[in-house]
């Protein structure tokens, strides 16, 4: 993970430092990780790399709580799928990714 590559990405419009981006990962409120996972799920060009920021059961709880909004629906639902896939070994539930038999 690179904690510039999440602020470059993810907070190019916060005044947000590396070191308030690690405060919120091993001290943060949890409404301060959701803002975070929120930001890296929806933007990081290397998702899973990023989100290995969290700790698994943070993560875990993170995704739990997580509801994919109307906006960018499509997107987020697959990416955070993904996510529960990669992490937690979550069914895949998007087709197109899928093995064939």
């Amino acid at each position: 993970m690179s904690i510039n590559s999440i602020k470059r990405e993810c907070f190019w419009d916060y005044d947000l430092s590396e070191d308030d981006i690690l405060r919120i990962v091993s001290k943060g409120s949890f409404s301060e990780k959701i803002f975070l996972f929120q930001k890296i799920l929806a933007n990081s060009k290397h998702l899973l790399r990023d989100l290995q920021i969290f700790n698994k059961d943070d993560l875990k709880t993170l995704l739990k709580n997580y509801n994919v909004p109307n906006f960018n629906r499509d997107f987020l639902y697959k990416r955070k799928n993904i996510v529960e896939f990669f992490f937690f070994d979550k069914e895949l539930e998007i087709e197109e990714l899928k093995w064939t038999s």
